[in-house]
C-alpha cells in the first residue's frame, strides 16, 4: 500500500458555552480544526484530526498546521501508510520539529491500518479495557462563585472529575479552589489547572493556601524546573501537562520524581504513534495519565477514546470528549458520552467517516498527479 494523496480541510468548531478561558487572560469561542485524510493506491483512506488551542497556549496554531501539512506531504507520497514506524521516521527527516503538523498525518494511518486490518485502533494498541472510561469536565475560568456552581451542573450530566481554570490572581486562585471544594461529594476529584499561569512564588503561596484541600495541583509554571520547586514544596498530588512534549521529559520527570500524573496529548507529543510509546512507558513504571488533545472535534475524540479505553484503568486517571463542548458534529460514528463515560468504537480503524457536504471543498490537496497541490 502507498500513499498517493493527502488533503485537508478547514472546519469551525463553535462553543456550546460560547467561550471557554484559562489563565492569562486567553479565551476561545470557536475552534478552528483542520481535518486530514490520507489516501491510498489501494482505495481505502484514512481520517485524522488537528485542532491547537492557539498560539498563546503551545507553539502550535491552526494556520500553522495547513501551512505545515502542506509543506511535509509532498515527502509522504509513495510512503506505506501502516508501516508506521518508517512513516514517523520519514516524516521527522522531512521536517523538523513540528509535532503537531505531523499528528493528524500519523492519526489517519492508524484509522488506515485498523481499516485494513479489520481491526479497530484500541484493539491494535492493546485492547478495549472494560466497557467504557471516566472523563473529566474542564469548568472555564470565572468567578469562584460562579465556577463551584458548575460542579454541581456538570455532576447532573455524570461527571466527577472537575478541572477548574486557575493561574490568575493567587487570591482568587485560593478562592476559587476552595469554594469549589466545598461542592464536592464522595467520589469526586478537583484538580486546579492553572496552565502555567502562576509565577513560582505566586504557585507556593497558591500550594501552601490549599493543603488541607482534596485538590490535584497542574502546570503551576512556565519552565518545568518552576514546576518541579513547586512540587517539592507541596504535599498535594501534582500534575504535569504543557511541559510535557515527548517522552525525553518523561524520563527526565520520572527520574527527578516530577509528578503523579501527566496530561498526554496527542498531537503535542506527534500523533498516536508516539503517545502509545508515552502511554506505555508510563503504565511500565506506574505513572497515572489524563489522556487528551490539545482540543478538536469527533475524530480527535474517536483517537482519545481508542488509546484511553486501550489503556489499564488504574492508570488512565481521565480523559476527556471534547466533541460534547463544540456545536458541530461532522463525523458520524464518534463516541458519545454517557453518564460522564466514553467508549470507544469496535469498529474497524477509528471507527468514523466524515460528513463530505459538511466538510465542503478541501483547503490543501497534494497528490502526485499535482505535485505540491493547491492550497
Amino acid at each position: 500500500m502507498k500513499i498517493t494523496a493527502i488533503r485537508a480541510w478547514q472546519i469551525d468548531l463553535p462553543l456550546h458555552e460560547g467561550s471557554y478561558k484559562w489563565s492569562g487572560g486567553n479565551s476561545v469561542s470557536v475552534f478552528d480544526s483542520t481535518v486530514v485524510a490520507v489516501e491510498t493506491d489501494e482505495g481505502v483512506t484514512g481520517w485524522g484530526e488537528i485542532c491547537p488551542l492557539g498560539p498563546a497556549y503551545l507553539p502550535a496554531y491552526a494556520a500553522g498546521a495547513r501551512a505545515g501539512i502542506a509543506e511535509l506531504a509532498p515527502a509522504l507520497l509513495g510512503a506505506d501508510p501502516l508501516s508506521l514506524g518508517q512513516l514517523n521516521e520519514r516524516m521527522d527527516a522531512a521536517m523538523r520539529g513540528h509535532p503537531y503538523v505531523k499528528s493528524a498525518i500519523d492519526m489517519a494511518c492508524w484509522d488506515l491500518l485498523g481499516k485494513v486490518s479489520g481491526l479497530p485502533v484500541a484493539t491494535l494498541m492493546g485492547g478495549h479495557v472494560g466497557n467504557d472510561f471516566a472523563l473529566y469536565r474542564a469548568i472555564s475560568q470565572e468567578s469562584p462563585a460562579q465556577m463551584a456552581k458548575k460542579v454541581g451542573q456538570y455532576r447532573k450530566e455524570g461527571y466527577r472529575k472537575f478541572q477548574l481554570k486557575v493561574g490568575g490572581d493567587p487570591d482568587v486562585d485560593i478562592a476559587r479552589i476552595r469554594t469549589a471544594a466545598r461542592e464536592l461529594e464522595r467520589g469526586d476529584v478537583l484538580v486546579a489547572d492553572a496552565n502555567t499561569g502562576w509565577t513560582q512564588h505566586a504557585a507556593l503561596r497558591v500550594a501552601d493556601a490549599v493543603r488541607d484541600v482534596d485538590v490535584y495541583i497542574e502546570q503551576p509554571c512556565m519552565s518545568y524546573e518552576q514546576c518541579l520547586a513547586v512540587r517539592r514544596h507541596t504535599n498535594r498530588p501534582f500534575v504535569l501537562d504543557e511541559v510535557v512534549d515527548g517522552i525525553d521529559m518523561v524520563v527526565q520527570g520520572i527520574a527527578d520524581q516530577a509528578m503523579d500524573v501527566i496530561n498526554l496529548k496527542i498531537s503535542k507529543v506527534g500523533g498516536l504513534t508516539r503517545a502509545r510509546q508515552i502511554r506505555d512507558l508510563c503504565v511500565s513504571l506506574g505513572i497515572a495519565m489524563t489522556i487528551e488533545d490539545t482540543w478538536g472535534g469527533d475524530i480527535i475524540t474517536a483517537a482519545i477514546a481508542h488509546l484511553a479505553h486501550s489503556t489499564p484503568e488504574r492508570y488512565l486517571f481521565s480523559s476527556t470528549d471534547f466533541n460534547s463542548y463544540v456545536t458541530v458534529a461532522f463525523a458520524d460514528g464518534a463516541p458519545q458520552r454517557k453518564a460522564g463515560r466514553l467508549a470507544a468504537s469496535h469498529e474497524p480503524g477509528l471507527g468514523v467517516a466524515p460528513k463530505m457536504k459538511l466538510l465542503g471543498r478541501p483547503v490543501l490537496e497534494v497528490d502526485g498527479k499535482a505535485g505540491k497541490g493547491r492550497r
